[in-house]
């Protein structure tokens, strides 16, 4: 049996949950795991290690926002994290995200490097690994990664936002440390990743796509009169659900949408926050982020449709929640979600108003495999013997 190291900025979001769920597989299977993590705090039930403290966080931040430094701060906070690694002795680390302001990309690969005997796989949950600067790029339609981040950096303002650009060392810097590190695979969620990292400097890694699944224990068709509650008893629901709402994650298409759709159709949105829930339109419910996972399982089993105008991502959660509760998805070509709506051409939809609507109208329930996450779960469990 192994030692599993888990790496993450947190312990809760999506990628915190995946960690979660493959420890607490990996535990059963008989493994010894741990967790170590940068922000928010640690589950009760899991063994786990805290990255520093807040005011590293703050000062690694101050130094990404200053210096375009994102993953370079947090030097002391990386070196104690060293030594907790040794005593803790895993067989195999897994990295997910290593941005977030929490750890020193240089302290830790080279610790990696100098131990080929632990087996490491670096699950990629965006971007930010082979760009010198940004997370995502395809709605600014940069290309430069693939061969060298320099010039103008177009998402200088974007997460991990930064007052002067830096990505010509960035990307020098980051495409040294990431390089040559021995007994290391990639694991992407998409296929769209997968092909996005094969033309990157990682390419000579050995990758997979692994998809994200959730609980359908937990997701699942679910009866309720929530329709009721707020007075929706024969609206259709149009459902959009993020932990974030920005023109990214398409709350301006809903806007628009909005001023465009029949008097039979009602747009909820979950996840704004209380400025943007005045801003609405009289015609949109907004309600804010929820922890309670039933009331969203709720929402996602009453929707006539789940419509996600994403104009970035990887491989959308929800969308999968959305599959799992009954619900069709209706999505933008956009990275990985049309694979995790497991769409069909009539699903999938430009920004077009018009179109969005006649995809909406003629909708029917996807057409899918399995979106459980055990499926998942099991895959990394042969990765880790």
């Amino acid at each position: 049996m192994s030692r599993i190291l888990f790496i993450n900025s947190v312990c809760n979001g999506s990628t915190g949950t995946i960690c979660k769920n493959l420890y607490k597989a990996a535990e059963e299977a008989g493994h010894t795991c741990c967790i170590a993590y940068g922000r928010g705090d640690a589950p009760e039930g899991f063994n786990t290690i805290k990255i520093g403290n807040q005011f590293d966080v703050y000062l690694h931040v101050l130094k990404a926002r200053l210096f375009d430094a994102s993953g370079f701060g947090s030097k002391k906070a990386t070196k104690n994290l060293i030594k907790q690694i040794e005593e803790f002795k895993p067989d195999v680390i897994h990295l997910h995200n290593i941005h977030g302001y929490y750890i020193n990309i240089e302290i830790l690969f080279n610790y990696l490097k100098q131990h080929p005997e632990i087996k490491k796989i670096w699950t990629l949950h965006d971007c930010w690994s082979f760009t010198g600067h940004c997370a995502h790029y395809t709605y600014k339609k940069c290309n430069k990664w693939q061969l060298y981040c320099n010039g103008k950096c177009p998402n200088k303002k974007e997460y991990p936002q930064a007052l002067f650009s830096n990505i010509k060392s960035n990307f020098n810097k980051k495409k040294e440390i990431f390089s040559n590190v021995e007994n290391m695979i990639l694991i992407t969620p998409s296929k769209w990743l997968k092909n996005e990292v094969k033309k990157s400097y990682l390419k000579g890694y050995p990758i997979e796509a692994i998809n994200n699944g959730v609980d359908t224990n937990v997701f699942k068709p679910t009866a309720s009169n929530i329709k009721q509650q707020y007075g929706l008893k024969d609206k259709k629901v149009i459902l959009g659900v993020s932990s974030v709402w920005n023109k990214m994650k398409g709350l301006d298409t809903f806007l628009e949408l909005s001023k465009e759709l029949d008097n039979q159709y009602q747009i909820v949105l979950i996840g704004l926050n209380k400025k943007q829930i005045k801003q609405l339109p009289k015609n949109i419910i907004g309600i804010s982020r929820t922890e309670n996972v039933q009331e969203l399982v709720k929402w996602y089993s009453v929707a006539y449709v789940y419509f996600n105008p994403t104009l970035e991502d990887t491989y959308p959660t929800t969308n999968l929640e959305a599959i799992a509760c009954g619900t069709p998805v209706i999505t933008f070509n956009t990275g990985g979600s049309p694979e995790s709506a497991y769409a069909d051409k009539d699903k999938i939809v430009t920004n077009d108003i018009n179109l969005i609507i006649k995809a909406i109208k003629r909708c029917s329930v996807n057409k899918i495999s399995d979106v459980d996450s055990r499926k998942m779960i099991n895959r990394y469990m042969e990765e880790y013997e």
